[in-house]
């Protein structure tokens, strides 16, 4: 078997891909479907920076050409404490009023299962690395990237588990005391919450078709062992990580009760709805108030918050690889999460654009704006200088890679600089492209945050041939739950190109009924979940246009890639 799925088929989507299939149950609003196999969909070539008429190369032309770095691109896993006393399920009955779309959805009917996706995930960039290769080199990966919310409700539990799925050890998705104790349980005094375990009158199994599984949230709070990844693979700090639910400020009093055992269960009575959203920014805390209808849980000291030191330190240790997975000692020394890694011709320069301040979108500083400025100017012999002056220095060219959870479209937050404390304004997204464009060989920025993929163009000021590209990557919690490869290419001729496929994991696209244990059943039935959910699955965007997935991106070569090294075999 090579590169083979369980359940048959290549690991890219160039051969087949998962959509909606047949209907198993109907719900009042809508029915709830298996998941299908669907035709393939081959590579497609995107000239936006060339102009028309510039020459293309893809690979089912019968064109080659010389890898320079490949990677895979995972983003959003949002890895939850199903169990936490600070996430604010009861948020999901407020889905209708527009004072709460930012603070929703706080819950998911397939987030008990996430963990079993990022294990499928891993495996299957597993065998893509030593078996099949990447779809068009088919050299093996050089490193896996990510892109920020690899946790959700910045919590060491689930830092402790996303490092064991990555780098390999046990992981234990439960927390508290025994069994289910969250708000998908029959016990739960609500039902706007898909409860697996108890037939009848939930909200998703009356209106969306949702079906009964018991002993489903058993199987899924089950610790297991995860291998973790086979090549190396770099970190990246996203508001997810910082933030409480991505949006709220850990206050003292909330940090508190994140580690306690009561679980609020509804609004508190009184709330203003227009402040809802501020309140829960700066002082979520407040959501504990009288008159929350709190429910007792077991306490769990290992829910208490991290942040950015944390963080970071968590990603050194024996073993990894690399050491730090791109944080560097600078980075421990200052609290800082921003960093560049050099791997062979690319340097890969990651941002930090999460807002302490609070906000689920992002921002930049003044002061990590010039570290990237000096960054950049290190790996040019030639570039513009602010004021529009040519530079040119002894530097030896290598292409830029620029990896953030935040994309241009969402650092759009005003809530305050990250934590570089001097009291200037973040530098705007029109700014940090214009600092980019002036840098000719930074050729592609990848990013997650939106769940969606997408794939945009940044042309250059030098006119067709300049700029680059932007790729932003679905999230491994929603659907279609995927990564994707990326792979640099010397085309030849002056000529880069910007391979992108996307890879769904190994989970059965038919999970097994009855009770489930495996990896493979359980993966597979949080996509079908993840798919059935109506604002973020089978007919959403997050899956993107047939242009923002298989897709060859064209650039002009910035300089004489004949002097840079091949990736290796």
């Amino acid at each position: 078997m090579s590169g083979t799925h369980p359940h048959g088929g290549s690991i890219s989507t160039l051969s087949r891909r998962l959509g909606p299939g047949d209907v198993l149950r109907r719900g009042a609003l809508r029915p709830y479907r298996r998941i299908g196999v669907l035709d393939g969909e081959p590579h497609r070539w995107r000239e936006d920076l060339l102009g028309a008429g510039a020459g293309r190369w893809l690979p089912a032309d019968g064109a080659t050409a010389r890898p320079l770095l490949t990677v895979a691109h995972v983003t959003d896993l949002q890895l939850p404490d199903v169990g936490s006393t600070a996430r604010f399920e009861f948020f999901n009955r407020e889905f209708g009023d527009p004072l709460f779309a930012k603070l929703v959805p706080v819950q998911r009917p397939q987030e008990a299962l996430t963990a079993r996706a990022m294990h499928a995930m891993v495996s299957t960039l597993n065998r893509l690395n030593a078996e099949e290769g990447a779809p068009v080199s088919g050299r093996g990966l050089d490193l896996v990237v990510t892109t920020g919310d690899a946790i959700d409700n910045a919590q060491w539990n689930e830092l402790r588990n996303w490092m064991a799925l990555m780098s390999g050890g046990r992981v234990r998705p439960g927390s508290g005391g025994a069994g289910y104790q969250g708000v998908q349980g029959p016990s739960w005094p609500d039902d706007i919450f898909w409860c697996p375990d108890r037939p009848g009158g939930d909200l998703w199994q009356t209106q969306y078709g949702f079906g009964v599984r018991p002993g489903l949230l058993t199987a899924a709070l089950a610790d297991f062992d995860c291998p973790g990844l086979e090549v190396p693979w770099l970190a990246c700090f996203g508001n997810h990580e910082a933030l409480i639910q991505g949006v709220g400020v850990v206050t003292a009093e909330l940090a508190a009760a994140m580690t306690g055992g009561v679980k609020p269960s509804r609004l508190v009575p009184g709330l203003d709805r227009r402040s809802a959203l501020e309140v829960f920014t700066a002082t979520g805390h407040e959501f504990f108030g009288e008159g929350s209808a709190p429910v007792a849980v077991s306490a769990d000291t290992d829910r208490r918050p991290v942040g950015r030191r944390e963080f970071v330190e968590a990603h050194f240790g024996a073993g990894e690889r690399p050491d730090g997975h791109g944080f560097t000692a600078r980075n421990r020394r200052d609290g800082t999460a921003y960093y560049s890694h050099d791997a062979g011709a690319v340097r890969i320069i990651t941002l930090d654009t999460t807002s302490s301040a609070g906000g689920a979108d992002g921002c930049l500083d003044a002061t990590q704006a010039r570290w990237l400025a000096a960054e950049l100017a290190a790996v040019h012999s030639r570039h513009t200088a602010a004021d529009g002056t040519v530079v040119e220095t002894a530097n030896e060219d290598r292409l830029v890679v620029l990896l953030s959870h935040h994309g241009p479209s969402t650092l759009t937050n005003t809530r305050g600089s990250l934590v570089d404390g001097t009291g200037e304004a973040a530098v705007t997204a029109a700014e940090l492209v214009a600092l980019l464009h002036r840098f000719p060989n930074v050729v592609l920025w990848l990013d997650g945050h939106t769940h969606v993929n997408a794939v945009r163009a940044h042309p250059g000021p030098a006119g067709p041939g300049s700029g680059f590209w932007e790729v932003t990557t679905c999230a491994v919690m929603d659907w279609p739950c995927q990564a994707r490869v990326v792979e640099l290419l010397d085309a030849g001729e002056g000529l880069l190109a910007l391979a992108c496929t996307m890879v769904d994991h190994e989970g059965r696209v038919v999970p097994a009924e009855g009770e489930l244990h495996s990896t493979a059943d359980l993966a597979g039935l949080h996509r079908e979940l993840a798919g059935n959910v109506p604002w973020l699955g089978f007919d959403s965007p997050t899956s993107g246009t047939a242009l923002d997935r298989n897709v060859v991106l064209g650039l002009r070569a910035p300089f004489d890639l004949g002097r840079l090294p091949a990736s290796a075999p």
